[in-house]
């Protein structure tokens, strides 16, 4: 049953992420394009694991939109879109790489080509800085440069980073092996030859998730944290999702508040350092019975 889940979660998130792939988002609003991605995941029967994350030009990851966010996708921007289906907590995460620029093509193409090239080693017992190694050994040979500082990762019911990371370059020391049963993400980050290599978080934190369910004293923020629990559990949420249910600025101050006390973390936006363009794909796959599936293939 786990497998058909992810498998059924995967199908969701392929037929979604090639849907946008396709889809011309010039002109655009981040908010219309992160709605209807997330519309589209419901109404094929799944839900959405995360806030889509709709990340322009040098913002790597984490960017999902504001409430009737008014930024719109602009000709000759590069637009990563990585979304999250899940089935009963069980999670197909997935990326794509827009570019209305065609500088920037072989930037993107270099992405997919790593990509399928460290998918083809992802095996039972393949060592993660093996898959670490191709993927930094492909970026390089093609001129360009890994971001180093972001990984693929384990995924678990409910948990979308779930303790293992595999790393987008060569790392020295002790690492870990694919074993069965296990769901595994890969995603290599890639940004032009001058670029720093290196993400840095940037100060806009608009997706979060609740990491304790401890109370409060105080009712209203007690059944607040009840509410996101029923509703997301562990997974990330996005303040969009629950403006039908709160007013806005009562939702930032209960966030702001739940945040200091450790009930909520945020998760703030992550920019390339050298303020260079990133391009970002990604698959997940699941093994069992020694078989790799690529369930967002």
């Amino acid at each position: 049953m786990i497998l058909e889940n992810y498998m059924l979660a995967g199908k969701i998130a392929s037929a979604v992420r090639e849907n946008a792939r396709k889809k011309n988002h010039i002109g655009r609003t981040l908010f219309e394009i992160c709605e209807s991605i997330e519309n589209e995941i419901t109404l094929l029967g799944g839900r959405p694991a995360f806030p889509v994350n709709v990340s322009l030009n040098e913002i790597a990851a984490h960017y999902t939109a504001e409430p009737q966010d008014r930024i719109q996708v602009k000709d000759g921007d590069v637009l990563k879109i990585d979304l999250g289906v899940h089935i009963d907590g069980y999670i197909a995460d997935t990326a794509v790489t827009v570019s209305y620029n065609s500088k920037y093509d072989q930037l993107v193409n270099v992405t997919e080509l790593t990509l399928y090239e460290a998918i083809k080693i992802a095996k039972v017992n393949t060592k993660s800085n093996e898959i670490g190694k191709t993927i930094e050994n492909t970026i390089i040979h093609n001129g360009l440069k890994p971001i180093q500082n972001l990984s693929g990762h384990s995924l678990e019911q409910y948990t979308v980073h779930a303790g293992k990371s595999i790393p987008n370059i060569k790392t020295l020391g002790s690492s870990f092996s694919l074993v069965n049963n296990q769901a595994y993400a890969i995603e290599p980050f890639v940004t032009t030859r001058d670029g720093l290599g290196i993400v840095y978080e940037g100060k806009i934190k608009n997706i979060f998730s609740l990491i304790s369910r401890k109370p409060t004293k105080d009712k209203d923020l007690d059944n607040f944290i009840t509410y996101l629990w029923d509703q997301y559990k562990t997974l990330p949420f996005a303040m969009r999702w629950l403006v039908k249910a709160y007013d806005e600025s009562i939702l930032h101050d209960m966030i702001g508040y739940l945040i200091k006390k450790k009930n909520i973390r945020s998760y703030p936006i992550l920019v390339e350092g050298n303020n260079k363009i990133v391009s970002q794909a990604e698959h997940t796959f699941f093994i069992m019975n020694d078989s790799s599936y690529i369930i967002t293939k």
